[in-house]
């Protein structure tokens, strides 16, 4: 209503009745700002936040950032996590979170190879050295095991996320994402291949959209503006993948150390990850069991009342 009488006069009297009227909500994002975040700065560029009646609060993360700790101290309203984390949470301390969409519809995470040396399957993994983050072990296990892979038949190693023992042959293979690392390794002039740990059994999406039960109850009207918008910028971004990496370059992207290269080669190679029929965030019926399913094999059992898609099917 107020937006509407804003536009129709524009007057300054209005306009600030409008800025005072918006509903504030402050979203921790998981990492540093890079392509995976650059949805929602498309959607504050473009305001379309503001137009659905929310001043959107970004907070940048990082490696020394827990997002489930933002929502229980109340510094952030909406975050992205891995829901094996927020289920291990709800189900081992019960946090009262809840899932209301999800980014990434497949987990970007995978196993990188040179072309030269490709490990295109689980099973090429066998007499080969695979360079895993600590953070990735049970999940690199439990592949292994679907895959009908022995103990000790793939040998493991320790990765803190650098694909230099990759390129120079120290290691046959590494688990990252696949949306980055093949830009890194191709410009020191190798060809890399890969596949996803999602594609073989592990059906764990990223990125999961969570909130607490309270937040979900007393704002819900506003949780659907945020995802409305947001979704409204992902829209925008993928018309040209090319385009935003670019111009956030100097304010959303500075000082992070990633050239601009490698946003466009991450934006684009992440679009396929993220769309859906329904729409970005979207968590069809089939989707929440196939995590439920992906979840259970790494030891973590989930339930169906732990995701709400009921804000998504207003959106």
């Amino acid at each position: 209503m107020v937006a509407g009488v804003a536009s129709t006069f524009g007057g300054l009297g209005m306009r600030s009745a409008q800025a005072a009227d918006l509903s504030e909500l402050t979203f921790q994002a998981s990492w540093i700002n890079d392509a995976e975040f650059i949805g929602y700065f498309v959607a504050m560029q473009q305001g379309y936040y503001k137009n659905s009646g929310i001043k959107m609060n970004y907070l940048s993360g990082g490696a020394d950032v827990i997002p489930e700790s933002a929502l229980l101290s109340g510094k952030a309203d909406i975050t992205l996590t891995t829901p094996d984390t927020t289920v291990q949470a709800i189900v081992e301390q019960g946090a009262p979170f809840k899932i209301i969409g999800q980014q990434y519809q497949r987990n970007p995470i995978g196993i990188v190879s040179l072309e030269e040396n490709p490990v295109r399957e689980p099973k090429d993994l066998i007499g080969k050295v695979l360079a895993v983050p600590a953070v990735n072990n049970i999940s690199v296990a439990a592949m292994l095991k679907l895959a009908g892979i022995k103990d000790g038949q793939v040998r493991l190693v320790p990765y803190q996320g650098d694909p230099t023992p990759l390129i120079k042959g120290e290691v046959d293979a590494v688990v990252n994402f696949v949306t980055g690392v093949p830009n890194v390794i191709e410009k020191q002039g190798k060809k890399a291949v890969s596949f996803l740990l999602y594609d073989f059994g592990l059906t764990i999406p990223n990125d999961t959209v969570v909130v607490l039960e309270e937040t979900l109850n007393n704002r819900r009207e506003d949780l659907i503006k945020w995802l409305r918008a947001s979704r409204q910028g992902w829209d925008e971004n993928a018309k040209d993948p090319a385009k935003y990496p670019a111009e956030f370059a100097d304010s959303w992207f500075k000082g992070t150390g990633r050239e601009t290269e490698l946003d466009i080669f991450q934006n684009t190679a992440q679009l396929p990850l993220m769309q859906s029929p329904e729409g970005y965030f979207a968590m069809t019926e089939e989707s929440i069991a196939a995590t439920i399913e992906g979840l259970s094999r790494v030891g973590i059992q989930a339930t169906r009342d732990m995701f709400d898609t009921t804000l998504l099917a207003e959106v």
